[in-house]
């Protein structure tokens, strides 16, 4: 099991309810070996933990997730890229959406739902 390590944070910028991270994804990651031998990408369960954990540092929730939502990988995320992480959060539904982006490329996107949507709390 690979211990799990956020990104390399370049800069953050933060407008209402949107955070947006510029981060490298560093070649020397772990989550690269093995993934696969061809052209090392990075998992998309490590993209969706780092968007996880950053949303949740970020607007306060802890990690009780009820549900993922058009969840969607639509390009290869390849070592010693750059990209940004956008994260908007809708606290009505204890919902965060994400996107990982380098302008006008899209690599990932998705809902996180958190329990508390679903308790009313």
């Amino acid at each position: 099991m690979i211990k799990s390590v956020l990104p390399q944070i370049i800069s953050t910028h933060q407008q209402d309810d949107t955070i947006t991270w510029r981060i490298v994804v560093d070649a020397n990651l772990a989550f690269f070996k093995g993934h696969f031998p061809e052209q090392a990408v990075l998992p998309g369960v490590t993209q969706l933990d780092w968007a996880v954990k950053l949303g949740c540092q970020a607007f306060g929730y802890d990690a009780n997730i009820a549900s993922l939502e058009v969840l969607k990988f639509q390009q290869l995320l390849l070592p010693d890229s750059q990209v940004e992480l956008s994260i908007s959060h809708n606290k009505a539904k204890a919902r965060l959406t994400f996107q990982y982006t380098n302008g006008d490329k899209r690599y990932a996107s998705g809902r996180i739902v958190f329990r508390a949507a679903l308790s009313g709390q």
